[in-house]
């Protein structure tokens, strides 16, 4: 599994079904780039692909059953390395991590 395809789940995951070429906009790859990414994920069977209800020339590309328990399990992965690391912090390191996460999602956001 290669950055670009778990990013490619993320994004499906949190935002939900979309075209390939609004998934590639939003991970800023090239259409081209995107569409090999969903036929290397529908190989393994972690999207599926729909047509799309209104444009007979789109697909719709959502996350697969197979690809939403991926995703749970890596967000659980995530979730309980953090919690292990920030444990060993002291309360000063924690409130100094809090207010970066301000900053970074304020610069996020104004993407």
């Amino acid at each position: 599994m290669t950055l670009t395809q778990l990013s490619a789940l993320a994004t499906l995951s949190t935002e939900g079904a979309m075209t390939p070429g609004a998934l590639a906009a939003r991970e800023k790859v090239q259409p081209p780039s995107m569409t090999r990414v969903i036929a290397s994920l529908g190989d393994l069977g972690l999207v599926d692909r729909a047509p799309h209800p209104t444009d007979g020339r789109q697909i719709i590309v959502s996350l697969s059953s197979a690809g939403q328990a991926l995703m749970e399990s890596e967000t659980q992965a995530r979730e309980a390395w953090m919690t292990e690391k920030l444990s060993h912090l002291d309360d000063e390191q924690r409130a100094t991590l809090r207010d970066a996460v301000v900053i970074l999602t304020s610069l996020v956001e104004n993407d």
